[in-house]
């Protein structure tokens, strides 16, 4: 049963207000399942066979606190579009209870919703069951897929909602510090080029060694719009110097990593064309093949791409058209949700590129436009 709370003067009995019920389990189950130790899908299996329910409302214990964050592939800047991808790497610690129904190499496509997974965590008070969703979020990894991972760790950290100051507007009201994604620090940038030269697993304690000066290889990363050009030294024994950005880092590969005599908890997975840092949060950085000297840039100014996979509901635009910034081109479905393509500059239609009724992937171009005479 869902209610929506008034709580604007307080709660009151007369601020409640009926929304539905549901008879069927819900994607919140594993919390209830959480604080009465009660398994509600053999609940359910009972009742479809005919039998009573096992245990009636005053019978059950209610024990300690928990919470489910639900890991979506969606774009939260983007304003929590869905996205897709293939999972090239997918790892949640053993502290959580995780209901999932994909695993790494799975592809997130747009005909499904795209929930990753559900982490359930419990403890005895409402803080410690958040402090261990926390550190759950902060050790799950996942590459491959656009997703909501920051936002929830976001969002488990925030001051209000620790202290259970929650209700609809909280998002919104704080979505600037809630969806700023953390910056890769020197050191896990240095980490990433050891990851992409292969030099991040046990190697060779001779790696590196020559008669003269150490064995350099440099190695372009992208991540977003920054790039970084590394150079790294291999000095034998697992010892390397990595010059990021001007600064050289001494780092050292053992039991555990160490830079400029630090230790960085950190896992280095290297994923073919690009490499993923996983310290607290999910650092990914696409590998610049030196031999591809074909610039790519995500659109010049003059296409109009699709955000997000989706079906193209609609388009009002045709060749030769005069639009003004801000006219609505098109419109994209995705998720039982639509989405208005407006013209980004006055100018005039080229070429409309796609179909009314095709499915496109994110970043497909569907418009261009030109200037006007």
């Amino acid at each position: 049963v869902e209610f929506i709370v008034d709580g604007a003067g307080g709660l009151r009995t007369d601020g409640f207000w009926f929304m539905e019920m549901n008879t069927r389990l819900q994607v919140e189950h594993p919390v209830t399942e959480a604080i009465t130790g009660e398994d509600l899908v053999e609940w359910q299996l009972r009742v479809a066979s005919g039998e009573r329910l096992p245990r009636s409302q005053d019978k059950l214990q209610l024990y300690g606190h928990a919470f489910e964050a639900r890991l979506y592939a969606e774009d939260v800047p983007a304003g929590f579009l869905p996205a897709t991808g293939t999972l090239t790497h997918l790892e949640f610690p053993d502290e959580a209870r995780v209901d999932s129904g994909v695993r790494a190499g799975d592809a997130i496509s747009p005909f499904y919703d795209p929930m990753i997974a559900k982490l359930t965590v419990h403890g005895d008070t409402r803080a410690e069951a958040l402090g261990k969703l926390a550190r759950v979020l902060e050790q799950t990894e996942v590459a491959g897929s656009v997703t909501n991972l920051a936002f929830l760790r976001a969002l488990a950290v925030h001051a209000g909602f620790a202290a259970g100051d929650v209700d609809t507007g909280l998002i919104a009201r704080d979505i600037e510090s809630l969806v700023v994604e953390p910056m890769a620090s020197e050191a896990v940038v240095a980490l990433a080029a050891l990851g992409a030269l292969g030099l991040h697993g046990d190697v060779p304690p001779e790696t590196g060694f020559t008669l003269w000066e150490p064995l350099a290889q440099t190695v372009r990363l992208v991540a977003g719009d920054v790039t970084h050009e590394v150079k790294v030294s291999a000095l034998g024994d697992g010892r390397f110097d990595v010059l990021v950005d001007g600064a050289v880092h001494k780092v050292m590969h053992g039991v555990h990593w160490l830079v400029d005599g630090k230790p960085v908890a950190a896992h280095v997975v290297p994923l073919g064309a690009s490499v993923s840092v996983f310290a607290g949060h999910g650092f990914h950085f696409d590998i610049v093949d030196p031999l591809d000297a074909e610039a790519r840039h995500a659109g010049d100014g003059n296409l109009i791409e699709a955000p997000m996979p989706g079906l193209v509901k609609g388009v009002f635009a045709k060749a030769g058209q005069v639009v003004a910034e801000g006219d609505r081109l098109a419109i994209l479905e995705a998720m039982k949700m639509e989405h208005a393509l407006l013209a980004v500059r006055d100018g005039v239609v080229a070429e409309v590129l796609v179909p009314e009724g095709a499915q496109v992937e994110a970043g497909a171009a569907l418009i261009r436009l030109e200037e006007a005479d």
